[in-house]
């Protein structure tokens, strides 16, 4: 387990609270696993039903009979759809998104704007009446767009909220708007991970860059400090080839993953096993060819 640099915003009486979270979320690693269910409101129905994605992703329950199969850190959506579900899914550490919005307004149209559907102070209560494992809130923003400023305001009240409650904190960030013109260059996106750690953010989702070469993937982790890097899964490729993408950041200082399509769009049993591939490479180092057989059902991963 790596050394957990408790923020100086987590109340003293929380800070029991924000261990226990913070181990339970990261699988005592200090890596985080984060399988993504927010798209359900993010990308709608594009990413659960159409060619190449399996019929059961048309079933909301397929995501959570995943995340509570498999070997995952943490399972984000949003606190309606937890609310659906989580009664009869009570073992799974759950990261509430405190903001979404759909993908029909294009960007020509009108810059990103994504506002708080929940607050923080929504989702500990949900927390206490439901019994469920919340560990954590997660938040999206935009840099670049016209309405940057009112999502900064949002990410680190939410931020701070979340800490002097014990819970762990992750940021989204997408460079997006019409003043972005490459919202895939390193340099951008070591810009966008210092920024996640100006707001105190314990780790920070961002897309790869267009070229990962080495150089390119420090800059990016390094500008983070202490915010923990994980780059997001993007659109399902080839398995073996995902886990070669991953196994390289991993390598270059990246610490876990935040996968979604990559995951769900697949069968419940194959799903199952690409998270447990996924996780042996992300927090547990296991090779690419090992991690190929777990997923093909030719190797059992048992961490």
């Amino acid at each position: 387990m790596q050394k957990i640099h408790i923020p100086l915003t987590v109340k003293y009486l929380r800070k029991g609270d924000y261990l226990r979270n913070y181990k339970l979320a990261t699988r005592d690693t200090g890596r985080l696993m984060l399988f993504a269910g927010d798209q359900k409101i993010e990308h709608l129905n594009d990413d659960f039903f159409g060619k190449g994605i399996h019929l059961e992703d048309s079933n909301p329950e397929h995501l959570f009979q995943i995340a509570s199969q498999a070997k995952i850190g943490v399972f984000a959506a949003q606190i309606g759809l937890i609310a659906k579900y989580g009664r009869d899914y009570k073992k799974i550490p759950y990261l509430i998104k405190l903001n979404s919005k759909t993908n029909l307004i294009p960007a020509n149209q009108q810059d990103p704007h994504s506002q708080l559907l929940t607050t923080v102070s929504d989702a500990l209560r949900f927390s206490r009446q439901s019994g469920l494992k919340i560990v954590g809130i997660g938040y999206t923003l935009y840099p670049g767009s016209e309405f940057e400023s009112a999502m900064l305001a949002e990410a680190q009240q939410s931020i701070l909220e979340a800490h002097q409650n014990g819970l762990i904190a992750v940021l989204w960030i997408y460079p997006r708007g019409k003043a972005i013109k490459k919202e895939n260059d390193p340099h951008l996106l070591a810009g966008m991970t210092g920024l996640a750690c100006s707001l105190g953010a314990d780790f920070v989702k961002i897309t790869a860059p267009q070229n990962d070469t080495k150089n390119n993937l420090q800059e990016i982790i390094q500008a983070a400090g202490r915010t923990k890097v994980i780059f997001s899964g993007g659109s399902s490729v080839d398995p073996k080839k995902f886990l070669k993408t991953l196994k390289t950041q991993i390598e270059n200082g990246a610490q876990g993953n935040a996968t979604g399509r990559n995951i769900h769009q697949l069968s419940t049993k194959e799903a199952i096993r690409m998270a447990d591939a996924i996780t042996a490479i992300s927090l547990f180092d296991h090779s690419v060819e090992d991690a190929y057989k777990v997923f093909l059902g030719k190797k059992t991963f048992k961490k």
